[in-house]
């Protein structure tokens, strides 16, 4: 399990959010290197060469979605090389470098370093990935530099794979209506703006009895109210802390599923949230949740420029939430990847 930046609270000061900037490595590694400053001093003359490099190209405003895969997949080459502790102290040195005020100019990349709801990958977010309407008059107001950066910002391997996570949360949903037939009941935790509902035929056609959508970020649950006005979805302001202790008796569901949301938790909360959800499951029923893999390959750009912490989970890591989740009522439990293995999924289907 790779995991990112400065430990903070698992907890937000209103005991509700779990997804808090900077609130996913209180597992780093605590041992240093004893050639610490040795490994710094090597990574910041690595930085150095590759941003004169990109920087020269910037100047030259020739192919810059070409440069900016380029540095993007230096920047992970120099996060491997360092490991986790010594990136740490690199981060904050490419941030306050001049090439973020102009790969900031891109307006995924800015969303994310400012974080203007408070918190990581959040739902405005994510609809830049998706190209979404909601996000155009943002996008407009972007420089022709951070045109070009966003041009392929959004198209690097891990915005691909969130696409493709929306689209195969949309037809889990559409299959399991097709299962269920009129009677079928889903609950997305940590929400969004739910975009995989808006292709959801089986939605469209009134095919879905309920489908619960839980979020803490009360401008996401006023998107989905506005937009899914009339359908059988039901927006909830809820956290992922009143499903964990409780507060929250939502019923039990033929699907349930997290998208986003296991990427800022610990295994130890990851684990209990999964055995509630299990739960939640009616006989039959199904369990998604996704995760950035540890394969992905743009990490050292989100998390320095985008500043957008993540922790990354293997299959070993992913099978090891599934193993301590299982009951005696549980079967045909799977781990699998995406098509660029940029994002890794789990499913387990609770006994008929």
């Amino acid at each position: 399990m790779r995991l990112f930046f400065l430990a903070q609270p698992l907890f937000s000061p209103d005991g509700k959010s779990l997804i808090m900037p900077r609130s996913v490595s209180d597992s780093l590694i605590s041992q240093k290197p004893t050639n610490e400053a040795e490994l710094l001093a090597e990574a910041k003359a690595q930085f150095a060469i590759v941003i004169n490099l990109a920087m020269q190209r910037l100047d030259a405003g020739k192919d810059l979605p070409e440069m900016t895969r380029w540095l993007i997949g230096q920047l992970h080459d120099i996060r491997q090389k360092a490991g986790p502790e010594v990136w740490q102290m690199l981060v904050p040195i490419i941030q306050a470098h001049p090439s973020a005020q102009v790969l900031q100019q891109c307006p995924f990349t800015r969303w994310s370093f400012e974080k203007p709801r408070g918190y990581s990958g959040d739902a405005g977010l994510i609809d830049f990935i998706y190209g979404h309407e909601a996000v155009a008059e943002e996008v407009a107001k972007s420089t022709p530099v951070g045109l070009q950066i966003f041009e392929y910002t959004i198209n690097a391997p891990g915005p691909v794979a969130v696409r493709e996570r929306r689209d195969i949360l949309t037809r889990y949903v559409d299959e399991t209506a097709a299962r269920t037939a009129s009677d079928t009941e889903i609950l997305a935790i940590a929400a969004g703006h739910l975009r995989e509902a808006e292709a959801s035929t089986a939605l469209s056609k009134g095919e879905i009895k309920r489908w619960v959508a839980l979020d803490q970020d009360p401008q996401s649950i006023g998107s989905i109210m506005r937009q899914f006005k009339g359908t059988s979805v039901d927006p909830i302001d809820g956290s992922v802390r009143g499903l964990l202790t409780g507060k929250h008796q939502l019923g039990t569901f033929d699907l349930i599923y997290a998208a986003g949301l296991y990427d800022y938790l610990s295994d130890k909360v990851a684990i209990k949230l999964t055995q509630i959800c299990v739960e939640m499951l009616k006989p039959g029923g199904v369990f998604l949740f996704a995760n950035f893999s540890d394969e992905m390959s743009d990490d050292g750009y989100m998390e320095s420029y985008m500043n957008w912490e993540l922790l990354q989970r293997s299959e070993a890591d992913m099978w090891r939430i599934v193993n301590a989740s299982a009951g005696v009522d549980t079967v045909d439990a799977r781990v699998w990847f995406g098509t660029n293995r940029n994002i890794i999924y789990s499913t387990t289907k609770k006994l008929p």
